[in-house]
């Protein structure tokens, strides 16, 4: 039996959720431009409230229906890949903490020591995220196939951190284990989420087929619910984000869920193993949320609530169980919107949700903090620049390398993190609450430093603690120094550039000439050759990202001779481009030009050194194809 509800909590009934969510929901998709989303609450082992609003199909004027309309709920997918993998383990048949090359028929080398399926569950295998063949199109999936061995053996990510060191959002790391459970089962793995968790909860609008057999009756996603919809979604890291599910049917699961976590054995798992899932492991960002096997932590108001959410371009998902109460919540977008809203609405969501029904009890007041500490931490704090723990270290997927997220620090000791949004679009302020720690201004959202040895090496902030950290960079690829040094390169070459044919013009108008040696000519439009190829190549890998970021599927092996072209180009820019400006210089001190000259010469050297280290730190000259 569920806890009862707090004092001053409304009544969680159907009516009053309805109601409740009828005046939240129209607003947020509305505001957002959503197309469609649907919503589903479950308590005390049945479907108390499912609502479809707005559109399944735009254009159609086709609307959502609670039941049998399927959204792609991307990454709350691996809550039934964990839950498979549990039920491997209630049966004897899978080691937790054995090494994952135990049950692989293709070696994954750890960093330092053996990757184990609990570091596959809880995101710390220490792999990078790569983003190629992430994403393809439903034409090759189908005429390709999606074979889970082939596509994870092909390329093995890098292990950018020691096993159960770092916590680092892993889609391969969870495919893995999707895969483990194909060879221990000797079942397909849609398949086996098919008998072993759909047919006992009969889920009837539910797969992770791609496309599905029902795919007439999926969503259309959207970038902007009033444009057009956008190709079906299709990822060959099928147990990471493949699947497709009604809104009724995520309540059949989370019931299932709910009544394990309650101490009674669900049709998928007994009640001791569901003790073992929801068991938080280590945490990296204490006092902040951390990971259980899967599921991660999102208390609010004092209850317990574990999470996971999802997101593929144009579908937005998320999944609450609020354990201590046996309630569920569910809610799926089917378009990004404006702005990033759908982070924001799903936030916004689960807040308004707890506080209308599960409000926080009084408390005493919060110790004082000290002005002086706090505003002391918050410098220390604020003062490196900072790149996420799950990241792309190879190839082009290391082009954003200069994009650093930065802290600032405010006078009372606050601080304002510029990448996290507030739902009015405005950057978080977090206020300190206590000794290496801050809350927002507008919510529970805690975000707190990662010390050792006493000092800050990073932080973290609730929302992603469980799975994503913020370190601090490298000297050698720190913005802090290299952005300003960059900005100063590129404005010399440019100004380099610009003025060499307006010289010229100058020059044949006033009846003058260069009056220098032919090799001294010679250098010195090789110079002003190599500047504009060393614009160029930048130039040319951010177009390439750009236009791969705008579909996803874009990033696959037909963009191999791309790739390596960018890295031919950028090889010559690099040696080419510090050849000729130094050939310049040597020419301009044999010249006997004068100061200024050999001055601007050696400036442009310089210059073309600074942009020929970052084009390395970019990655555009490693020819990597696993990117």
């Amino acid at each position: 039996m569920a806890n009862a509800s707090p004092a001053g909590a409304s009544s969680l009934t159907e009516a009053d959720v309805g109601t409740w969510l009828d005046g939240f929901m129209p607003y947020a998709i509305e505001r957002g431009d959503i197309a469609g989303a649907v919503v589903t609450v479950v308590k005390d082992g049945r479907i108390l409230v499912r609502r479809g609003y707005g559109f399944a199909d735009v254009e159609q004027r086709i609307p959502v229906d609670h039941d049998t309309t399927l959204f792609r709920v991307a990454s709350v997918s691996k809550l039934f890949t964990w839950t498979a993998v549990m039920q491997l383990v209630e049966a004897g048949q899978l080691d937790l903490d054995a090494d994952i090359n135990r049950y692989l028929d293709f070696d994954v080398p750890g960093r330092g020591a053996p990757i184990t399926m609990r570091h596959l569950m809880t995101h710390t295998a220490g792999f990078e995220a790569n983003i190629k063949t992430m994403w393809t199109s439903e034409a090759i999936a189908q005429a390709d196939g999606l074979a889970l061995g082939p596509y994870l053996a092909q390329w093995v990510p890098k292990r950018i951190f020691a096993p159960g060191t770092v916590p680092a959002y892993s889609n391969y790391g969870t495919s893995l284990a999707g895969y483990i459970v194909e060879r221990i089962s000797g079942l397909p793995f849609p398949e086996y989420i098919e008998r072993r968790i759909y047919a006992p909860l009969r889920m009837e609008h539910a797969s992770f087929r791609q496309p599905p057999a029902l795919r007439a009756r999926v969503s259309q996603g959207y970038a902007r619910g009033s444009g057009a919809a956008r190709a079906f979604e299709v990822t060959p890291s099928v147990p990471a984000g493949g699947m497709s599910a009604s809104g009724a049917d995520m309540a059949r699961f989370m019931i299932a869920h709910l009544s394990a976590a309650g101490g009674h054995d669900s049709p998928i798992l007994r009640a001791s193993t569901s003790a073992q899932m929801l068991t938080p492991q280590t945490r990296f960002a204490p006092p902040l949320h951390t990971m259980a096997l899967g599921f991660y932590e999102i208390d609010v108001n004092g209850q317990r609530v574990v999470s996971h959410a999802g997101d593929t371009f144009s579908f937005h998902s998320q999944l609450f169980l609020f354990r201590d109460h046996d309630v569920g919540l569910f809610v799926s977008l089917n378009s990004a919107g404006v702005g990033g809203v759908t982070g924001p609405i799903r936030r916004e969501l689960l807040e308004r949700f707890a506080d209308r029904y599960f409000p926080a009890a009084a408390s005493a007041p919060a110790p004082a903090v000290d002005a002086a500490v706090a505003a002391d931490q918050a410098r220390r704090l604020a003062t490196p620049a900072y790149r996420e723990s799950r990241r792309n270290e190879t190839g082009l997927g290391r082009i954003s390398v200069l994009s650093q997220p930065r802290l600032q620090a405010l006078d009372d000791g606050s601080l304002r993190f510029e990448r996290m949004k507030q739902p009015n679009g405005q950057p978080t302020t977090f206020k300190p609450v206590g000794p290496w720690l801050w809350q927002a201004t507008h919510s529970e959202v805690r975000l707190a430093a990662i010390l050792e040895d006493g000092q800050p090496v990073g932080f973290a902030v609730d929302s992603a603690a469980p799975f994503n950290v913020f370190l601090q960079v490298e000297g050698y690829r720190s913005a802090t120094w290299l952005k300003p040094l960059l900005i100063g390169a590129v404005v010399v070459l440019v100004l380099t550039v610009l003025a060499w044919p307006i010289a010229a013009i100058v020059r044949r108008r006033n009846g003058r000439r260069l009056d220098w040696s032919p090799t001294a000519l010679h250098a010195y439009r090789l110079s002003r050759v190599a500047c504009i190829w060393m614009l160029l190549m930048p130039a040319a890998g951010l177009a390439v990202m750009s236009w791969g970021a705008a579909d996803f599927a874009r990033f696959d092996d037909r963009l191999d001779p791309v790739v390596i072209l960018l890295g031919i180009g950028s090889v010559i820019a690099i040696v080419g481009g510090i050849a000729a400006t130094a050939w310049h210089l040597l020419q301009t001190l044999r010249s006997r030009r004068g100061v200024f000259a050999v001055l601007r010469a050696a400036l442009l050297l310089v210059s073309a050194c600074v942009l020929a280290y970052v084009l390395v730190l970019m990655g555009l000259a490693d020819f990597a194809l696993d990117y």
